[in-house]
């Protein structure tokens, strides 16, 4: 498991493995934000939380149907559906390799891109802090629906329809948890955890849906 997370690994950061793409798209949305809202500093660091949210969201959807997709092409998905070890377990190393590579640093630029929209201090942090605890959750939703994209043609644009509607729960959470922690009225403390036990629920939901699958596509 730990080669087949390193190789994951390896594919994702090269050129044209996805990872550098996502950056470069969060950033990219993360720039184009203040030319949309215009000059106000104060509506910039009001709504700078929710984009950076929807900006790691759209951003971790890119590669997310490459997920198996390369396995599907070399056939080497037949390996892995063969294998003694467990389906769910081989997703579920696969989308900690996605998360680890194309994720994680977006969580990581995210104080920096809060500084573009004028967001103060402790929302950046509160901001990093729900983005590390809630973005694996999206991988894990995004795992299933590249799962059951795999076999069609064009698949990859359907993955996005997929993810979109359950990763709904996670942004709302996650930017209510950032918001709590700059607003003294409303506790950090509930939305954060309802947002860990999202993505809890989801790290055991998500590689199972996309085993199962998997299996549906092979057979």
């Amino acid at each position: 498991m730990l080669a087949l997370y390193l190789r994951d690994l390896k594919l994702a950061v090269r050129a044209g493995g996805g990872a550098l793409i996502g950056l470069l798209f969060f950033f990219s949305v993360i720039a184009v934000i203040p030319f949309a809202v215009g000059p106000d500093l104060a509506l910039l660091s009001r709504i700078g939380p929710a984009v950076l949210w929807i900006g790691a969201l759209l951003a971790t959807l890119i590669g997310l149907d490459r997920l198996f997709q390369a396995e599907r092409e070399d056939g080497s998905l037949d390996l892995l559906l063969i294998q003694d070890m467990p389906l769910v377990v081989t997703v579920l190393v696969k989308c900690l390799a996605h998360w680890t590579a194309s994720v994680l640093p977006l969580v990581a630029l995210s104080p920096v891109m809060g500084l573009m929209l004028n967001v103060e201090a402790r929302a950046l942090g509160a901001a990093a802090l729900t983005l590390l605890a809630g973005s694996p959750a999206i991988t894990f939703i995004g795992a299933a629906g590249a799962a059951i994209a795999v076999s069609l043609p064009r698949g990859g644009l359907l993955v996005p329809v997929l993810v979109l509607p359950l990763a709904v729960p996670v942004l709302i959470f996650g930017v209510s948890a950032t918001y709590a922690a700059v607003t003294d009225p409303q506790p950090f403390l509930p939305p954060f955890l309802i947002l860990v036990a999202l993505m809890l629920f989801f790290a055991v939901i998500g590689p199972l849906a996309a085993a199962a699958a998997l299996r549906q596509a092979a057979d």
